[in-house]
C-alpha cells in the first residue's frame, strides 16, 4: 500500500485488509491495529507512514524483526527521495505561507525508552545519516524554502524584499551556519538554516557545531526551518533560539586530533 501511494496509484484499504484476514485468519480489528504498529515503526525510521493508518506505538516485538528484513530485501523502500510536489503551482504564492506552516512539536525530555528491538532497528537504518547524505534531498529542501520564502514577502507586500532572497549555500558554499538569507516584512534579516526529511514531524536531524554556534551568535536573525513530509506534502515549522528549549541535542560524532 505504501509503494503504491508513493507511486501515485489508487488503491481500497479493506480489499487488502480483507485478502490479509483470508491468509492469516485474524480479525479485522487485528488487522487494522498491526498497521498502525507498522506506521508507528515507520514514523520512528523517518519514513512516510500509510494514510488512514494513526501510529499506534504498542508493539509486539516480532514486528522488529519482520521490519529489518524487508527493508533489507527492498532497501528502496527506506532510502529513495521521491520528487515533491511543487507547491507553488497547487497553492499560489498568496497562499503558501498558510498551507504549509505549522508549530511545531512539543518536546518531551522525559520520554520513556524505546525497546530494544525498536532501537536495534534505528541504529541500522538511521533516519538522521540517511537525511544527512542525501544531497538532493538537501538541496531540494532549501530550494522549496527560498520559493516559500519569496511567496511569503510577496503575500506581505514586499516583493521588494523577494527579489532579494539569497540562497546562500547554493551561491557560496556550505560554512556560514545558514543556507538562505531572507527578510521579516519590516525589512530585518533573517538567517534560514533548513533541515529537510520525507519523513513526519519528530524524525530527528543533524545540527553542526557551527551551526549552533550561529544560532547563539545571531539569535535575533537565525530561525531553522523543519521541512518534512517533503515527498508527499512538503510542510514546515520555524524553531527559533535558543534552540536547545526546542529540541534535545545530544553529542552524535566526536572530533579526534593530536593537540
Amino acid at each position: 500500500m505504501r509503494a503504491m501511494e508513493q507511486a501515485g496509484v489508487a488503491y481500497v484499504k479493506s480489499h487488502h485488509a480483507a485478502a490479509l484476514m483470508d491468509r492469516i485468519g485474524r480479525s479485522h480489528r487485528s488487522v487494522e491495529f498491526k498497521h498502525m504498529n507498522i506506521s508507528a515503526v515507520l514514523a520512528e525510521l523517518g519514513m512516510d507512514t500509510i494514510r488512514g493508518y494513526r501510529p499506534a506505538p504498542n508493539y509486539q516485538q516480532a514486528i522488529f524483526p519482520a521490519i529489518d528484513r524487508y527493508l533489507m530485501v527492498h532497501p528502496e523502500a527506506w532510502d529513495q527521495t521521491p520528487a515533491p510536489a511543487p507547491f507553488l503551482a497547487t497553492a499560489g504564492v498568496a497562499e503558501a505561507p498558510l498551507v504549509f506552516v505549522e508549530p511545531p512539536p512539543l518536546l518531551h525530555r522525559d520520554k520513556p525508552p524505546r525497546p530494544a528491538g525498536l532501537e536495534r532497528l534505528i541504529r541500522k537504518f538511521d533516519p538522521v545519516e540517511r537525511d544527512h547524505r542525501n544531497r538532493k534531498l538537501g538541496r531540494e529542501g532549501e530550494a522549496f524554502v527560498v520559493d516559500f520564502e519569496k511567496a511569503r514577502l510577496a503575500r506581505e507586500g514586499r516583493k521588494d524584499l523577494a527579489n532579494n532572497v539569497r540562497w546562500v549555500a547554493d551561491l557560496e558554499g556550505d560554512g556560514h551556519g545558514y543556507d538562505i538569507l531572507s527578510f521579516t516584512p519590516a525589512g530585518e534579516q533573517r538567517l534560514i538554516e533548513v533541515k529537510t526529511t520525507c519523513g513526519g514531524q519528530t524524525t530527528p536531524f543533524f545540527l553542526s557545531r557551527n551551526e549552533l554556534r550561529v544560532s547563539e551568535e545571531r539569535k535575533d536573525e537565525y530561525r531553522l526551518y523543519r521541512v518534512f513530509d517533503f515527498a508527499r506534502k512538503p510542510r514546515l515549522f520555524e524553531l527559533p533560539p535558543p534552540l536547545n528549549e526546542s529540541v534535545v541535542l545530544e553529542t552524535e560524532v566526536w572530533r579526534a586530533g593530536f593537540g
